[in-house]
């Protein structure tokens, strides 16, 4: 099994933290959401993984990298790392990495987490997990026969043809095939939207007899901005509820309350304050005479005489006196 990441983007709509961490590096309940995902899919593989494949774009450097490969290395596979220089699709993105494009893969992008019991059915070329949405336009969608075999995959549709989204998480049992074809769309200039599709590759292998089913999953949590990463963080949290290891023994507390579910890290100091529910803390942070919920603190920030709710605030931030939902970058000053 090969499990590939695409995840090149710049994270345009997670700035300004994604000035200095690339978006699948930035933790959610004390741990990068990249590194969520891998062992999420690692745990419901079904067999050992032998590679893990991610797709970044060379900006990125080489400590994301080296972090990026350690993800790997931690659940026993070899890591890899592929370039994109250029954003020109999901089919573009993931061919980046043809070299892991054979036998069985799932391919998962960055940018989401999921809860759900997945089955990877080996009676089908492939799986693709879908969910219900509200507005299904800025989606790939799916339709399904009677049986929840997939009959047509249409890319953002802008008049309803249905709500079923693709969740950006795949199973192929050809890896070959799949790269074939979208090798296919790039060798012919076969864009939509712009852009070479996933989509697009997946309707001609249909087309050609391949069966792909739909999966569902229990929750699809979305990272893609500030208050998803503030939702996805309380719903993390929520399901990790009772853990031993989420608040450090490190944290040094005077006449303080802490709110489960909450992540603190090590060497957090809490004085005068109340913090959580559903508050992740990095490693270093110190909190005074402030109300903190719903919120996640990287390593290092001061927060001082504030009542702070749905807010992110960046690693050695410094906030003071005022009532916030924010998003503030690392090293910034506020109040």
């Amino acid at each position: 099994m090969k499990i590939i990441v695409p995840m090149a983007g710049m994270g345009k709509r997670m700035r300004p933290h994604t000035h200095t961490t690339a978006k699948p590096l930035l933790p959610i309940a004390g741990k990068p959401i990249v590194q969520r995902l891998v062992e999420d899919l690692a745990a419901v593989a079904g067999e050992p993984v032998e590679e893990v494949a991610y797709i970044v774009h060379p900006s990125f450097g080489k400590k994301v990298e080296e972090e990026l490969l350690g993800i790997a290395k931690a659940i026993g596979s070899k890591g890899s790392i592929h370039y994109q220089t250029e954003a020109l699709g999901t089919a573009h993105a993931i061919l980046c990495a043809q070299s892991a494009l054979n036998g069985r893969v799932i391919v998962a992008f960055a940018d989401t987490l999921f809860r759900a019991q997945l089955k990877l059915d080996k009676d089908c070329d492939g799986v693709i997990w879908v969910n219900k949405v509200d507005d299904p336009k800025p989606f790939g969608v799916v339709k399904l026969d009677a049986n929840g075999i997939i009959t047509e995959f249409v890319e953002k549709p802008q008049t309803f043809v249905s709500d079923l989204a693709i969740i950006g998480i795949y199973y192929f049992a050809d890896g070959e095939y799949l790269r074939k074809e979208m090798q296919f769309l790039i060798d012919n200039d076969i864009k939509d939207k712009g852009e070479y599709q996933l989509t697009n590759a997946m309707e001609n292998m249909k087309q050609k007899g391949a069966r792909f089913k739909a999966g569902s999953v229990d929750v699809w949590m979305d990272c893609g901005n500030k208050n998803a990463m503030v939702d996805t963080n309380t719903k993390v949290l929520g399901f990790l509820k009772g853990a031993k290891d989420l608040i450090s023994g490190s944290v040094k507390k005077e006449n303080s309350v802490v709110i489960e579910p909450c992540f603190i890290g090590a060497d957090v100091t809490i004085t005068n304050s109340i913090v959580g529910p559903n508050v992740s803390i990095e490693a270093g942070a110190v909190i005074s005479g402030s109300v903190v919920k719903n919120s996640i603190l990287r390593g290092h920030t001061r927060v001082q005489d504030c009542v702070m709710d749905n807010s992110m605030i960046g690693e050695r931030a410094s906030v003071k006196g005022t009532a916030l939902d924010v998003s503030i970058s690392d090293d910034s000053t506020l109040g």
